[in-house]
């Protein structure tokens, strides 16, 4: 009997294929222009021994017609539809594949195109190959008769801001928040905190995680949000928004849900979003939602993303990949995370990917898309934001046609949640007429600060949250007058009370 170490040796020497599924000679500009190729840029390393290019092409191989072995049953057409390594820089651990649309699975109801087929095989089983340290998706380009191919989103922000009355275009910031705490409200003191927030603010979400707990089931929860919409709809005159979770393993257990809650809302189904779960639930929740109700603005929550986009993570895809398929499947609106200035990770040239989402062309890492037309995907920004970081979050988009869901920001408000949504909407009233001149040549933070002497609400966060304050806001306290010491960081405002006597 051989050695270990010398089977071990046989037994992970890759089969070279690189003359098969690598062309280096290809033009990625005509790659493009030809449009029958679907481009995935990665970043890739093989194991230590390996070479890359060899590497690079056994991973397209396995990614498309090839395995590690040749086998008999190849023919021409099968060679036809290679996947062709076009493009590698070892140095810097690039590759570049173009697949060709043909080898992607379609509907057999309607040959639509399902993301499902894109996923399996750009980012399937050469996650797990042996002789790759990592690889991970950082752009991917949709051809546009492929592209086509998919659903895109029905709805979007634009219609948010139909129904707030706000016109078509630019209608700005969707001040919005999430019940917190995320769990263990029943329903009563959960319609409560709606009510108490929809005094000043536009949209409330479902958290991820809340949907149909034993002590706060959907058929008696739901009324409660109805009816804390309708009473805050008298009383302030203006529109309100809610996004019901629908996520479930079961697709006919999301679509029991959705219509449940559409009954319940009735005349006021348009003010009712569905948000699904698409990270842990798949792309196929997505599509379920987007098809059986393409009415409803579709709110895709990412939770567990991270596991696979994070920066620390060397394989799955990005963070920017991830967002760029939602828009490919549907969904009208997305977690974005708060580009560095919240309490996610991220960083702030995370701005390009909202350019992506919202844009009718857009540069990515890579690539650069044209959507042709396709409806934009709003981002949803949550995650430690509030009043104060809201301006330089703006200033670094260039604009604030978003939908911000700030928990803490509100509830958090030392006067309670009303004046908590004011303040968010102050803050981006206060970037305006910043940008505007109105305070003269003065810095953001200088321009925001003179806002707030003369806004409550506002001036509020700057006393809730001054540890914010004291980092973004130098000399806030002497410029406000303020004397006091200690960060006021939990609501002294009995807000539920309120809303009970309400």
């Amino acid at each position: 009997m051989a050695p270990a170490s010398k089977e071990s040796s046989v037994t992970c020497r890759a089969l070279d294929q690189s003359s098969r599924y690598a062309d280096l000679s290809l033009d990625e500009e005509e790659l493009i222009k030809n449009g029958k190729h679907l481009l995935v840029a990665y970043i890739m390393k093989p194991k230590a021994g390996y070479d890359y290019l060899a590497t690079a092409a056994h991973f397209a191989a396995e990614s498309s017609t090839g395995t590690n072995v040749n086998v008999c049953t190849t023919d021409d057409f099968t060679k036809s539809v290679d996947a062709l390594v076009y493009y590698i820089d070892p140095d810097n651990e690039e590759m570049k594949i173009a697949y060709p649309t043909l080898l992607f699975d379609r509907n057999i109801t309607d040959g639509r195109a399902m993301m499902c087929s894109v996923l399996t095989l750009s980012i399937g089983n050469n996650q797990g190959m042996g002789d790759v340290e990592y690889g991970k998706i950082y752009d991917i380009y949709f051809p546009p008769a492929y592209l086509r191919l998919f659903d895109g989103p029905n709805c979007n922000v634009v219609d948010m801001w139909r129904i707030l009355n706000r016109g078509m275009s630019n209608g700005g910031l969707i001040v919005g928040t999430i019940i917190k705490p995320k769990l263990g409200l029943q329903p009563k003191p959960f319609g409560e905190a709606c009510y108490a927030f929809w005094q000043g603010g536009d949209f409330i979400k479902n958290d991820e995680p809340q949907g149909n707990q034993v002590f706060c089931q959907m058929n008696e929860c739901i009324p409660e949000v109805v009816k804390a919409m309708r009473a805050a709809i008298k009383e302030t005159g203006s529109s309100k928004l809610f996004s019901a979770n629908i996520t479930a393993d079961d697709p006919n257990e999301m679509i029991a849900r959705g219509k449940y809650v559409l009954s319940q809302f009735g005349p006021l189904g348009e003010n009712c979003a569905f948000l699904v779960d698409g990270y842990v639930a798949g792309g196929t929740a997505i599509t379920v939602a987007r098809r059986n109700f393409p009415s409803q603005f579709l709110h895709y929550h990412r939770a567990g993303h991270g596991a696979i986009t994070s920066p620390q993570t060397q394989r799955g895809y990005t963070a920017f990949v991830h967002t760029k398929i939602s828009r490919v499947i549907g969904a009208s609106g997305i977690h974005t995370g708060t580009m560095s200035f919240g309490k996610m990770e991220g960083d702030a040239s995370d701005k390009n990917i909202a350019f992506m989402l919202q844009d009718d062309e857009a540069d990515g890492p890579y690539y650069h898309q044209e959507w042709e037309g396709m409806k934009q995907t709003t981002p949803i920004i949550s995650g430690g934001m509030n009043a104060l970081r809201l301006p330089a979050f703006f200033e670094n988009l260039g604009h604030s046609n978003v939908i911000l869901t700030a928990g803490g920001g509100s509830f958090g408000h030392k006067d309670g949640p009303k004046p908590g949504a004011i303040s968010c909407r102050q803050g981006e009233e206060s970037w305006k007429e910043w940008k505007a001149g109105k305070f003269g040549d003065v810095s953001l933070s200088d321009g925001i600060i003179e806002f707030a002497k003369t806004h409550e609400e506002l001036k509020g966060a700057f006393l809730t949250f001054q540890k914010d304050a004291d980092q973004i806001y130098p000399g806030w306290k002497e410029k406000l007058g303020y004397t006091g010491e200690s960060s006021v960081q939990a609501a002294t405002f009995d807000w539920a009370k309120k809303a009970a006597a309400a």
